[in-house]
């Protein structure tokens, strides 16, 4: 249904003020979601205030930013529009630090994932079909359903022989034979570090163990470990399940974990098994990935110094909602967010530091406009905290590797090994 035009909220993104020169208004993303959250359509745009072509009704405030001076306006400024400016000036034209956790957004996987969709639409044209997100982010997956990836639940939505994408989160065995029995052109996608978890979900029931997963049912990465070898192995989501758990052979279990959990609380589970079964086996390195460690001790580094942390991500990324969750454990306040547009006034009031950081299929992007948008409030400086520097880089899939491409499946560096 088309909204009139009369009913449609302008929000600035630039003031333009008598005898001076235009106001950026970093900051109206911030009014639009708002607004939006309160079934207010609008639309960004320059807002007059005075002469030819100004709004009557307009509302506009102008601030001291880092750079000069910024602005926040609206207009029609009346009802709902008018108390979200005023709620948004409320907690602006103040100064605030914003810590940025380092590293942050993009894994090497997800990078490999994003890429093997953008080589197969290039290289075969559209459609190309991805089953489950590609990733766990909205943005990911709108960016490239809009360049022609068809994205699907299961495979019986591909038709027979098309091209179809396995996702970074893997998939089950019987997943792979429906898609070589309907004759389906596979990409896998598949995080190898996720693909070591599988490796090893065999290898450990092919010598007899019970094979304890630690992970969140439902999950997809789960969904497809479970399916390595569902007759042996047994799904335990906290340390307080282990105690219930019953195995053909004390003597004989191992475990295996999500690549995308919470270090500590992990540590926890493990803890809890190995007292239960002295004899338990794990994997020779961590399966929870070096990227998911990295995002939650640089976060770590600066949750204590900060009233509220941010987290960049989509509600389904395990890794994002891990963040969130280690935020809470350090008593500080923390939120998880989509983009800039979800960012609530009240969070800030009284805020004076911002920790800021997003989930590994976050793109980098997403940061950027937090941070200008916060600026767009008042003055904000801006520190970056780096735990580690990532440079591992894997290799895409032989399926749509470009020509003359390296083929090792890793380079890596002194700052982690898949």
């Amino acid at each position: 249904m088309t909204v009139p035009a009369a009913h449609i909220v302008t929000v600035a993104d630039q003031l333009f003020c008598p005898d001076r020169p235009p106001i950026d208004c970093p900051a109206g993303a911030l009014v639009a979601g708002e607004l939006r959250r309160r079934g207010v359509p609008t639309q960004l745009g320059p807002l007059r205030l005075t002469g030819p072509g100004s709004h009557p009704d307009a509302l506009a405030s102008v601030l001291s930013g880092a750079d000069g001076p910024i602005g926040l306006g609206v207009a029609p400024a009346l009802g709902k529009a008018r108390a979200v400016l005023l709620g948004w000036l409320a907690v602006a034209d103040r100064p605030r630090s914003v810590l940025l956790a380092a590293p942050r957004s993009f894994c090497a996987g997800v990078d490999r994932a994003i890429e093997v969709v953008e080589q197969a639409l290039a290289q075969r044209g559209s459609p190309v079909y991805v089953r489950k997100q590609i990733v766990h982010n909205t943005h990911v997956v709108n960016d490239l359903r809009a360049r022609g990836a068809v994205f699907v639940e299961e495979l019986a939505e591909v038709p027979d022989g098309a091209c179809v994408v396995f996702s970074a989160h893997g998939v089950s065995p019987a997943v792979r034979a429906d898609a070589a029995r309907r004759g389906l052109a596979v990409i896998d996608a598949t995080c190898p570090l996720v693909t070591k978890v599988h490796v090893e979900a065999r290898r450990y029931a092919a010598r007899g163990d019970t094979v304890v997963l630690i992970g969140h049912a439902g999950h997809e990465e789960v969904d497809g470990t479970l399916g390595e070898a569902p007759e042996h192995t047994v799904l335990v989501q906290s340390a307080a399940e282990v105690a219930d758990l019953r195995v053909d052979d004390p003597a004989r279990v191992s475990y295996l974990t999500q690549t995308t959990l919470a270090v500590d609380e992990t540590a926890e589970v493990v803890a809890a098994l190995r007292a239960r079964f002295p004899k338990l086996r794990g994997p020779a390195s961590e399966d929870i990935c070096y990227a998911t460690t990295n995002r939650q001790d640089a976060l770590d580094a600066i949750a204590a110094e900060s009233d509220l942390v941010l987290v960049v991500g989509s509600t389904n990324s395990s890794n994002s909602r891990r963040l969130v969750e280690l935020a809470h454990r350090r008593d500080t306040s923390a939120y998880l967010i989509d983009d800039v547009a979800d960012i609530r006034p009240e969070w800030l009031a009284g805020v004076s530091v911002v920790g800021l950081t997003a989930g590994a299929s976050a793109p980098p992007g997403l940061v950027d406009e937090v941070v200008a948008a916060l600026g767009g409030l008042g003055s904000v400086t801006v520190t970056e905290r780096e735990t580690t520097r990532e440079t591992i880089r894997f290799s895409l899939p032989s399926a749509v590797r470009p020509p003359g491409a390296r083929t090792p499946e890793a380079q890596t560096s002194d700052a982690g090994t898949p």
